[in-house]
């Protein structure tokens, strides 16, 4: 399991991701107390590798994470990622593209409305997931063992589901009815919160 806690070691990773048509990404975050989330913690993974990548470590300065998640060669699959895309266009200024939505496009093929990630990783792969460290502060450090395992399969896990539904998409040639839901989440102003 890869952490990275400093600037270099981000840079390195992206350049690798960057050569990869596709790449799962996750965040782990505090929202309790706070109007906007605090990042603690990014979950990447492509067919090869995955990483833990730090935000709060000294320090390190995400810009070599923002620039991929802005590279249009790159495809981002998330899972229900309306909140993380929230993080990134806060934190950055611009929403990742281009994005791929899971749970749309579980939606599409059938597996009902807003379906969670278990339950679709249990579908597709057969795998359960220990959801034990779902509630855990992530704000904390050191995180355990236990922690960054959860943390590390939510992008693990997402391989098999995205190229699961994309080949489902295909089939079925719903890919468009994604794309369109794709759009709505990729308008900056979906993240928009006037103030009181």
């Amino acid at each position: 399991m890869q952490i990275i806690t400093t600037t270099t070691a981000l840079q390195e990773l992206a350049a690798r991701f960057a050569k990869y048509p596709y790449m799962t990404i996750d965040t782990e975050f505090l929202r309790e107390s706070t109007f906007w989330p605090i990042l603690c913690l990014v979950q990447v993974a492509t067919d090869d590798e995955s990483a833990i990548i730090d935000p709060m470590a000294e320090g390190i300065d995400l810009q070599p994470l923002f620039d991929l998640l802005q590279d249009e060669n790159v495809l981002k699959v998330f899972h229900a990622g309306r909140q993380d895309l929230e993080i990134f266009h806060h934190l950055n200024g611009e929403v990742p593209k281009p994005i791929f939505d899971t749970q749309v496009a579980a939606m599409v093929c059938g597996f009902g409305e807003s379906v969670g990630y278990d339950t679709l990783v249990a579908k597709i792969t057969g795998k359960g997931i220990d959801k034990s460290s779902r509630f855990t502060d992530w704000s904390r450090r050191p995180l355990s063992e236990r922690q960054l395992t959860y943390a590390e399969a939510d992008v693990t896990h997402l391989r098999d589901v995205y190229k699961f539904l994309a080949n489902k998409l295909k089939e079925r040639g719903r890919e468009e009815w994604v794309a369109s839901e794709m759009e709505i989440l990729r308008a900056p102003e979906t993240y928009f919160i006037p103030p009181m």
